[in-house]
């Protein structure tokens, strides 16, 4: 799909007591490691599948769906999905996910849609359309945990770093927010120093036609 927008960036939209507020509710909860599609939440890892999960991610997060969150971020998304030109169908939040990014610890390249529907649950023949990135922790207060995307929309041996690899500086700044296709391509690099909090919000809609 091409597009014109591969990101939309509101800069210090959340106001800091706030994000605070978030942080030390999340930290309030019990804090599990952070999994892949590929491992199931319900499946009990072995020693290799932790190795093998590492090798794409390590984190650890707390899955928040307070009514009050939603209501807080879902303008932001609505605002991004026209303002970024997608115009995408959706309805439905999944649970946010809290996240913790200690020292070394990163999320290597993903996307965040898969290849086919939901089959389970209450969102059976939906996909994710847009997902949402919040920076709960000033940029200043950690090194390394760059949020990078991969816009990947070019002849492979015409590609130029320069142009399909961004780093999204814009959302540096505590309270800011990134809202994207979950088709498009992106990484945390790993964390050098001190401690990234963010809250990411996956939003659900049926196949595009």
């Amino acid at each position: 799909m091409n597009l014109e927008n591969y990101y939309w960036a509101f800069q210090s939209a959340i106001p800091p007591r706030l994000c605070d507020h978030i942080i030390e509710h999340g930290l309030s909860k019990s804090e599990v490691m952070a999994r892949t599609g590929a491992f199931s939440d319900n499946k009990k890892l072995s020693r290799d599948d932790i190795k093998d999960l590492k090798r794409k991610r390590d984190s650890n997060i707390t899955w928040l769906d307070d009514p009050w969150i939603y209501r807080e971020l879902h303008p932001y998304i609505d605002r991004a999905n026209k303002n970024a030109g997608w115009n995408f169908q959706w309805d439905f939040s999944e649970q946010c996910q809290f996240t913790k990014y200690k020292l070394n610890q990163y999320y290597d390249w993903h996307c965040d849609s898969w290849n086919k529907p939901y089959t389970k649950g209450n969102n059976i023949g939906k996909i994710r359309k847009l997902s949402m990135t919040l920076q709960l922790t000033d940029g200043s207060e950690y090194e390394g945990g760059e949020l990078e995307f991969d816009f990947r929309h070019y002849e492979p041996p015409r590609r130029d770093e320069s142009v399909h690899l961004r780093q999204a500086k814009e959302i540096l700044p505590k309270g800011s927010m990134i809202v994207f296709p979950s088709f498009v391509w992106h990484r945390v690099k790993p964390v050098t120093k001190g401690v990234r909090y963010s809250l990411v919000m996956w939003n659900l809609g049926y196949p595009f036609k």
